[in-house]
């Protein structure tokens, strides 16, 4: 029976059931209801209304003929060059709300290109990129560049040393600066790198007693819980400091005011042009999707 269904005959059922009137479409209805073996609309009334296997049978045809559509789109896509998935990795101190309204606007553009998105933290981003695992990759700072690829600005990242309310250290920043032998004294929660290229350093690491977490979120608990204090992405506890459940440290050792900025960047492999997808979706970030301070803070 469905073997000589065509996609014209599903199209032709489905504009019927959206205008309400066959038209010029009364003979090809009849038709697909003789395939089918079933009667899809009720003309008793003045506008043709579905009947009940008429409203079963609607949005499956509306998938098939969706699919139908995408395929074709796709295949198109393969013979012009667009990629059939674009592969990004974020690191985890980036807003991903704001990278999300990028994808939107690529998804606007390149509606059948797939996206794989990845997090990862300090070199991870770069390793995945140098070893083709991602076509771009979003980084935070300059410690861990290579020569191989190059790198567009994006947006500034302010991180801000900060601890529980109920920290010893939150008592002693109340009354004012810290001092780096204070800081010391207390567990330092830092970020660990999966990746072999910050192998035997730490960044901004001021305590020899240190516990190592994997994401900015897992971070966040730990020092929320008051099991020790470090540095997060301004956008990420902005809503902390207001409902005072965070204390910023102020200390020399910190920063001014205990808050140091970096920049955000985009990177890209040197000796791999970027093809259609991945050109929309830099031409997206670069056109200001709200990385970094902005995003996330309290209006």
């Amino acid at each position: 029976m469905l073997d000589a269904l065509t996609l014209d005959q599903m199209r032709m059922f489905l504009a019927v059931a959206d205008a309400g009137s066959f038209r010029l479409a009364s003979h090809a209805i009849a038709n697909l209801e003789t395939e089918l073996k079933t009667v899809l609309f009720d003309r008793s009334t003045r506008r043709p209304t579905l009947t009940s296997d008429g409203r079963a049978l609607l949005d499956d045809c509306r998938s098939l003929v969706l699919r139908a559509d995408l395929l074709r789109a796709k295949a198109q896509g393969m013979g012009s060059g667009i990629e059939i998935e674009l592969a990004l990795m974020v690191d985890t101190l980036v807003p991903l709300p704001a990278v999300g309204r990028a994808l939107e606007a690529l998804h606007a553009t390149y509606p059948t290109v797939g996206v794989r998105l990845q997090i990862g933290t300090l070199g991870e981003p770069i390793d995945c990129l140098l070893q083709g695992a991602v076509d771009l990759a979003i980084t935070v700072g300059e410690d861990l560049r290579d020569p191989r690829l190059e790198f567009d600005s994006l947006a500034p990242l302010s991180m801000a040393a900060v601890v529980g309310a109920g920290h010893a250290l939150a008592l002693i920043a109340k009354k004012g600066r810290v001092s780096t032998p204070e800081l010391a004294d207390h567990i330092q929660i830092v970020l660990m790198d999966p990746s072999p290229r910050s192998h035997g350093r730490d960044y901004g690491v001021l305590s020899q007693r240190k516990w190592r977490v994997g994401s900015q979120e897992a971070k966040l608990a730990l020092i929320r819980a008051g099991i020790g204090w470090g540095r997060l992405p301004l956008w990420l506890i902005a809503q902390d400091l207001v409902e005072e459940r965070l204390v910023q440290l102020s200390a020399a050792a910190l920063g001014e005011n205990g808050t140091t900025k970096s920049w955000i960047y985009l990177a890209r492999r040197l000796d791999k042009p970027l093809l259609p997808a991945a050109r929309c979706l830099r031409s997206a970030l670069l056109a200001g999707a709200g990385l970094g301070d902005t995003a996330g803070l309290p209006a």
